[in-house]
């Protein structure tokens, strides 16, 4: 996942990103222009692309490929309409000054972000006084305190090193860490890295808790209701073919082509991925506090954002949200 996605911490570069758009009028002609980046919820408008679905809507909408942090870059310095991104990289990037609406909800982490733990480390428990590597401030810390609370314990409860998620995997294998905190591609690569190290903990213990969605500015959707209406059809349209038994196999072959693996290696990333159905996103776009609503997931990420320092203060998270659309479809 390519990513090197969901990085909550390029606070200073958001911010900066925010403060060059002043100015900038936020109004977004045609076509309208979408950042998207490797995770395979987001890889999978590449299907709406290739097919042609778009121009068959009548839609004019340039999607633009980009590294994750710098597509939120972009977005905040007012040169994309929409970006896609975690729910809680909106409240990031959003606290910098670039607000957004979360229009679409393309799915859930169901297991590609995972605590990973040398041999003889059996349980999350077993975590008890060991060093685990894990990017302080990112999803994968997040993933880890949900982890150490769902097992009785807290963070003081084992010892921080703070380590680049792109850097996980070396660090694992050093035996500098007893365990690390990563999403695939370093999960999987710390897996192979350590013989006999196992995944002890991952998102799909605890769906909802990072969500991916396309995040509008609000002066785009305002401006083009109709025309975000029409690319939130497309892409139920995009989820139909994915998960139909019948094109389910060159949906994948699109997907694994856009980021060169090959389908075979794909399949791992995809199932690590809950995109979720019109029904499942229309039940997530109520408002509750749990982490089957994102309205919920956002307090949380919320939270630990403020405790982390991620930001200072807590953001309106139901702002956050605009469900209107995604509500209306049938």
């Amino acid at each position: 996942m390519k990513k090197t996605p969901r990085l909550q911490n390029s606070f200073r570069r958001l911010a900066l990103a925010a403060a060059l758009a002043v100015g900038i009028t936020a109004a977004n002609a045609e076509p309208l222009k979408i950042g998207y980046s490797d995770w395979p919820g987001w890889v999978a408008w590449e299907i709406a692309i290739q097919k042609g679905w778009f121009k068959e809507a009548g839609l004019d909408v340039d999607f633009e490929w980009f590294e994750y942090v710098p597509s939120m870059e972009a977005f905040a310095a007012g040169k994309l309409d929409a970006v896609s991104m975690t729910n809680g990289d909106a409240l990031v990037t959003g606290a910098t000054g670039a607000p957004s609406k979360a229009i679409i909800i393309n799915d859930y982490s169901n297991g590609n972000d995972m605590i990973v733990a040398k041999p003889g480390i059996e349980s999350v428990k077993d975590l008890k006084g060991k060093k685990i590597g894990v990017e302080v401030g990112f999803v994968d810390h997040l993933l880890l305190l949900k982890a150490l609370e769902a097992n009785g314990m807290t963070e003081s409860d084992v010892e921080l090193v703070n380590v680049p998620t792109g850097e996980t995997p070396k660090a694992f294998a050093s035996g500098d860490v007893d365990a690390i905190g990563a999403w695939q591609p370093s999960s999987g690569q710390a897996l192979k890295a350590v013989p006999g190290s196992k995944a002890i903990y991952t998102s799909k213990d605890v769906p909802g808790l990072i969500y991916d969605v396309l995040a509008v500015s609000p002066s785009s959707l305002s401006a083009h209701p109709d025309e975000w209406k029409k690319v939130a059809e497309v892409w139920y349209k995009v989820v139909k073919y994915f998960y139909d038994p019948a094109t389910r196999e060159d949906a994948i072959k699109i997907m694994s082509a856009r980021v060169n693996l090959k389908p075979e290696e794909y399949k791992a990333f995809v199932n690590g991925t809950k995109i979720l159905t019109l029904p499942e996103a229309q039940a997530a776009l109520k408002v509750g506090k749990g982490l089957d609503s994102v309205y919920g997931s956002n307090i949380v990420v919320d939270e630990f954002n403020v405790a982390n320092k991620v930001y200072e203060k807590p953001q309106p998270t139901a702002d956050y949200i605009d469900p209107t659309i995604t509500s209306s479809l049938k």
